[in-house]
């Protein structure tokens, strides 16, 4: 006999998906764990080339993905990237926000406002529009959904170097938790994940640094640093019914660093 926490697992068939930043690293193993787990995804990111890879690899291993161009923190493209999503698949359940940028490193008071102004785009203004769409369809159809939101731990805390983009994902998690909590009573949650560390491209300029790598690992109690999948099993599991009762949290995934001193 199957207990109802049995029944709460990770098997999300039936359910569409939208991942942006969906091309490579966090956001590309993010969207193979959904399709891999029954759910229907549209990975979205400004080239479509990789993005054609990326679904192009799903749809061999037995999945289902599209594959659309999409300037994340530009309104009218994002609501194109929902209303595209209905129209292929009929409607959206998950959202992952995962696009994001860092285009400058270095002391915050030498920060340039262009800099600045495509940070806030992206990672924090990209991340409320692309939400409000889904949540407004959502809203239409009388339905619950999930929206994870990949933040940073350079959000929560100070992020030496990393100023402007540590205070874009402060407003990410600041932002998941006021729309969990204004809306929790609709059956739509709303979570975020701080990564530590991840080994990816995004972050090249950190892991060309062998004596920061060798930090960073020294400072971990599983002495590594991250991997994509590392994330996307934690997406996975908020994306999923097995997640139903938690909502407005922002759960570290860092390999522990943040319980040592570095």
């Amino acid at each position: 006999m199957k207990t109802e926490i049995s029944k709460r697992n990770m098997d999300i068939s039936g359910k569409v998906a939208i991942v942006t930043g969906g091309s490579r690293g966090i956001g590309e193993a993010i969207a193979k764990a959904l399709a891999e787990h029954g759910a229907k995804v549209v990975v979205a990111a400004r080239k479509i080339e990789a993005l054609d890879s990326v679904a192009d690899e799903i749809r061999k291993a037995g999945g289902d993905a599209m594959a659309m161009a999409c300037h994340a923190g530009r309104e009218d493209e994002l609501d194109k990237l929902v209303a595209e999503t209905v129209s292929r698949y009929g409607k959206v359940d998950i959202l992952v926000n995962n696009a994001a940028t860092n285009p400058y490193f270095g002391p915050l008071m030498n920060v340039e406002m262009p800099a600045w102004d495509k940070t806030f785009e992206l990672n924090t203004k990209g991340y409320f529009l692309a939400a409000r769409a889904v949540v407004r369809h959502l809203q239409e159809r009388g339905a619950p959904g999930s929206i994870v939101n990949v933040a940073s731990i350079a959000g929560l805390g100070a992020a030496v170097f990393q100023g402007v983009y540590g205070m874009s994902k402060a407003a990410v998690i600041s932002m998941t938790q006021t729309l969990a909590s204004e809306l929790g009573g609709t059956g739509i949650r709303i979570n975020a994940i701080a990564p530590g560390l991840v080994e990816t491209k995004f972050a090249g300029a950190l892991l060309q640094n062998p004596e920061m790598v060798k930090r960073m690992e020294t400072a971990s109690p599983v002495r590594r640093i991250g991997q994509p999948d590392d994330i996307a099993g934690l997406a996975l599991f908020l994306a999923s019914d097995a997640s139903n009762f938690i909502t407005g949290q922002t759960i570290v995934a860092d390999g522990g660093s943040r319980t040592r001193a570095i």
